[in-house]
């Protein structure tokens, strides 16, 4: 039993640690690019995929990184295509499975990329989740975001428990480099599926 709390307090000493390392991070990426150098769009709503279309219109040195699942992408290819929106600015994504691996699939590219300031677009409702997890994956490799929100009328803003569940997810990933999702029945069942149809 005494290893079980040794074990408890390492975890929690190693989430104090982080909780202290990722705010420096956090304003060192801001000080040192102040301006947003790519826009990143969460998948899950094709009303996101359209205000990005047109918000690189005036934006239009930035690549659009586009993270959604594997089987929305050839939706919203044809989205920024009417728009104007050249492939070679269009960056996309399809191995997300929720918010959470929107960030973890897509951080070692953005760092590869020296990216250090990212425009997050997602609906308003999905904003504060969406933040909190990006200053949490994002913020730990140095990384900043702008959030813009994309409004909505449809639903409300989610509730604080996903937002505090997904950040102890987002936790999760730093010290394992695994985000859990592997344990939703959802995502299991459309694997399941998924493997089915091949």
């Amino acid at each position: 039993m005494k290893w079980k709390v040794k074990l408890a307090w390492f975890v929690f000493g190693i989430i104090l640690v982080l909780v202290g390392i990722i705010p420096v991070k956090i304003a060192i990426a801001f000080h040192q690019v102040p301006v947003p150098q790519a826009i990143l769009v969460l998948g899950g709503n094709g009303s996101r995929m359209e205000f990005a279309a047109q918000f690189w219109q005036s934006h239009r040195n930035l690549d659009i990184w586009i993270s959604d699942f594997d089987s929305e992408l050839n939706y919203n290819r044809p989205i920024f295509q009417r728009a104007g929106v050249p492939n070679s600015k269009l960056r996309f994504d399809g191995r997300a499975t929720d918010t959470v691996t929107n960030f973890t699939t897509l951080v070692e590219k953005f760092a590869d990329s020296k990216l250090q300031h990212l425009y997050l677009i997602t609906s308003d409702y999905h904003i504060r989740r969406s933040r909190a997890i990006a200053t949490i994956v994002l913020g730990s490799q140095g990384i900043v975001v702008t959030p813009i929100a994309v409004p909505s009328s449809v639903y409300k803003s989610e509730s604080l428990l996903r937002v505090m569940r997904d950040c102890g997810r987002s936790f999760l990933w730093i010290v394992t480099n695994r985000t859990g999702a592997s344990f939703n029945p959802r995502i299991k069942a459309t694997t399941f599926i998924h493997k089915q149809i091949i």
